[in-house]
């Protein structure tokens, strides 16, 4: 914008609109929902179980009960989306993630468990990747040398989205970074008849330092051995993530998702700009730890640190936020 836009001062005052509440809220750029959010989970196995994650105060990995609760909670709060992850015994975990595979392992059970408690009243997103079912933590099979291999991955993730399809997900989300999983998956799908199945691809995902809590949660922060930088995206990067969200696209994404979030919003910014297609963010473990973090040291105060950021992801252009907030900040909008 320039200043010939603009009348100059004093005939041009910017205040004037934000000097009453009532013209703030007539102004305001950006709307913030509940519709905006999706609520990740943790699955566990047993019964009546509600295990606290101590790197992330406030969330829990929940049983299978637990979960069909979680999706009723957020029916009545009006979040559209579970996103859901799973703590994997360690007796089920191996190289091959075979696990994965299983139609009855826990994060198929929790799917049917959303299904019979709220029906067609929630979208249920699920996590397409290995790690949380391999011996070894990464996200994909590894080969002698401890490379983690693209091909041979592919075809154990599509068979993975085939299960999760099959046990009733909305939505697949593949969160591995393999080349060419994306065009996999949808002629899978296509050819299985889940012509309805969304791809939310993780189109940019960062090989990130946010990441730990989440790695407690599911269990693989003291399996994984080495890094996952061979696959995941160079922090430094920008233009390499319109790379990969163009391809993700032409493979048949329904949506794409940057992950981490708030330290990425340039990178949401910029794919909203150059596609046309939802974009959707991570607001990821250790972002959400840091605000309680910062909370519990009396630097701020969570209402207003909640609400700003995932004001910033819509601003930024992001459709929706993947967020551990997201009861709370559903509540606050709802108010």
């Amino acid at each position: 914008m320039t200043g010939s836009y603009l009348a100059p001062y004093p005939l041009g005052r910017l205040r004037r609109t934000r000097s009453t509440a009532w013209s703030r809220a007539l102004h305001r750029e950006t709307v913030l929902t509940p519709g905006n959010l999706i609520w990740p989970l943790f699955v566990c196995e047993g019964s009546g179980e509600e295990q606290p994650i101590a790197s992330l105060p406030g969330v829990s990995r929940w049983s299978v009960d637990g979960i069909a609760a979680r999706a009723r909670e957020a029916v009545s709060l009006g979040i559209p989306c579970l996103a859901l992850f799973p703590h994997t015994p360690a007796d089920l975990r191996s190289a091959d993630a075979r696990e994965a595979l299983n139609p009855d392992n826990l994060i198929c059970r929790a799917v049917k468990a959303i299904r019979d408690a709220c029906g067609s009243d929630i979208g249920v997103l699920t996590d397409v990747a290995l790690d949380p079912y391999t011996s070894h933590g990464q996200d994909g099979l590894v080969d002698a040398q401890g490379y983690v291999v693209n091909d041979g991955t592919v075809e154990l993730l599509v068979e993975q989205a085939l299960v999760q399809a099959g046990a009733g997900a909305d939505i697949v989300a593949p969160s591995d970074m393999m080349d060419g999983r994306i065009g996999a998956i949808r002629r899978a799908l296509e050819g299985a008849g889940h012509v309805n199945v969304q791809i939310m691809s993780y189109a940019a995902k960062y090989a990130s330092a946010f990441y730990g809590p989440f790695r407690d949660a599911v269990g693989s922060r003291g399996l994984l051995k080495g890094d996952k930088k061979s696959y995941q995206m160079d922090p430094a990067n920008g233009e390499e993530a319109l790379r990969e969200v163009a391809l993700d696209i032409a493979e048949g994404a329904d949506s794409v998702m940057v992950k981490p979030g708030l330290p990425y919003l340039d990178i949401v910014r910029r794919v909203k700009d150059r596609f046309d297609v939802p974009v959707f963010a991570y607001q990821v473990s250790g972002e959400y730890a840091m605000i309680e973090a910062g909370v519990a040291a009396g630097a701020g105060e969570r209402e207003a640190l909640v609400l700003e950021t995932l004001t910033a992801f819509r601003r930024a252009g992001c459709s929706g936020v993947l967020t551990y907030h997201a009861p709370f900040a559903a509540r606050l909008l709802s108010a």
